[in-house]
């Protein structure tokens, strides 16, 4: 990949490098977990509590084609593949992974803290979904994958009872 330097990026790229690591937040330490921490869980609360099921669907499945196309332009102005810097495809896994559930404090903890766990460790097959598919693809489909493991996880346990209390669901 052929990096661009920052005085030969068109204003386009730049506004797309912009969005694409959400501001400054790409560029700080642990930009993932960090633009989840300060972007994704707000945002996520905020669609999961004024949009409809069906509206937070078409939202999540939006910022997760936005996130492949961001990641397949980015990624080659950067020169770089999965580049640290834009974290745009850690929103669309969280979105996922708080679909359907009742938004409380405690859902959104266990949420964040599964959700970011299986998204690093890359639990099969988001480990190979990352290293087959590709550009954006791939980048985004591990995010993707982790979002969803996070979803059935917090349904299984909501079906079993296990950790209903602890989500603040019955």
């Amino acid at each position: 990949m052929t990096q661009q330097t920052p005085q030969t990026r068109t204003q386009g790229q730049k506004l797309l490098l912009l969005i694409g690591s959400i501001g400054p937040l790409g560029h700080l330490p642990a930009s993932g977990t960090v633009s989840v921490l300060i972007a994704g869980v707000p945002i996520a609360w905020w669609m999961r509590s004024t949009l409809s099921d069906w509206e937070y669907a078409f939202v999540a499945l939006a910022v997760t084609a936005f996130g492949i196309w961001i990641h397949d332009v980015g990624d080659r102005i950067l020169g770089e593949k999965d580049s640290r810097k834009l974290v745009i495809d850690e929103l669309a896994g969280f979105f996922w992974a708080v679909m359907i559930f009742p938004i409380t404090w405690q859902t959104m903890t266990l949420a964040f803290f599964l959700e970011r766990g299986i998204d690093i460790i890359k639990v099969p097959p988001a480990n190979l979904i990352e290293q087959k598919w590709p550009g954006g693809w791939g980048v985004v489909g591990d995010d993707v994958v982790a979002g969803f493991y996070t979803l059935a996880i917090l349904m299984l346990a909501t079906k079993w009872e296990i950790t209903a209390s602890l989500l603040g669901v019955s």
